[in-house]
């Protein structure tokens, strides 16, 4: 049996569609870790044999019962919650862990790295004298769905603000990844055992753009006309100094700054050479949430007249 959290959120339905659409995993028994308020229409009409285990993965007593009986975890939901799943794996002699992390962890910013590396240290450690498989998997930046916290905040700024400040001309690397394009390596590297167990995946977008790039398109896709002007990264990181100090604390951006012009390029190649991962383009990507965008604005607009 299959135990798989966080399978309610935009990558983790796109790797269950993939789930539906094969025949021999169809046949798979599988049970899924969600809340009380999660909206689970979508798995109810699957026609997969699904059992629901419900409640909060804070809660290691839960997690550990919702373990019973399971081979293998997909774990979606988050890399805070993964001390615990590897805890209640390891107690229930799960033989797989799959657990989804994030290149984050390669920053060289303290406030999110330093955690994410002390959660696989200690991950590492409990592993040690268990005969468990683990694999870990790295998206970088997720987008695909407007509710993304992370391009749709782009998308927002580039609609609303026609002359837009960027850090050092926008002259630094992202590479985000679409969720359907995490959907699919999930359900590749569960096929693929014999080679994706005990290993690291970085799960990255197509090829890296600059972010003055990914402004230029998203004003493209959206039909808009906007102008970029640069501001030094001395004169950012001062000015976030300032809100800090007359915020006396409270307001801190000085990291967010200085993580701006961080590149967060990540090769797959790993990926691309052990199960096919083959991501699309930003340009292929942005296409779709743009288009729900503009739906979700134009519903706003009519709703206001």
């Amino acid at each position: 049996m299959i135990l798989i959290t966080g399978i309610t959120g935009k990558s983790g339905l796109y790797f269950f569609q993939n789930i539906i659409n094969d025949k021999k995993l169809k046949n798979e028994k599988f049970r899924i870790v969600v809340r009380q308020t999660s909206n689970t229409d979508f798995i109810d009409k699957s026609g997969i044999c699904i059992e629901k285990a419900i409640g909060d993965l804070n809660n290691l007593k839960f997690i550990e019962k919702a373990m019973k009986d399971i081979d293998v975890v997909f774990h979606i939901a988050g890399i805070h919650f993964s001390l615990n799943v590897i805890e209640a794996a390891i107690k229930n002699n799960v033989k797989w862990v799959i657990l989804v992390h994030t290149t984050g962890i390669f920053s060289k910013y303290k406030s999110a790295a330093a955690r994410y590396r002390d959660i696989e240290n200690r991950i590492n450690l409990l592993k040690t004298n268990s005969k468990l498989d683990l694999t870990i998997l790295r998206p970088t930046m997720i987008y695909g769905d407007i509710e993304d916290r992370n391009i749709s905040i782009f998308i927002k700024v580039v609609d609303k603000i026609k002359i837009i400040p960027v850090i050092n001309n926008g002259n630094y690397h992202l590479q985000p990844v679409h969720a359907k394009d995490l959907g699919n390596a999930y359900y590749q590297v569960l096929l693929n055992k014999s080679k994706t167990k005990n290993k690291c995946y970085n799960l990255s977008g197509r090829e890296p753009i600059l972010l003055i790039d990914m402004l230029k398109i998203i004003s493209k896709e959206l039909g808009v006309s906007r102008s970029f002007f640069s501001v030094p990264f001395p004169v950012a990181y001062a000015g976030a100094w300032i809100l800090f100090a007359i915020s006396f604390g409270n307001i801190d951006y000085r990291e967010k700054v200085q993580r701006m012009i961080e590149s967060r390029a990540f090769s797959h190649e790993d990926a691309e050479n052990d199960f096919g991962y083959n991501p699309m383009s930003f340009q292929e990507g942005i296409k779709d949430e743009i288009f729900k965008y503009k739906q979700r604005m134009k519903k706003s607009e009519f709703h206001i007249s």
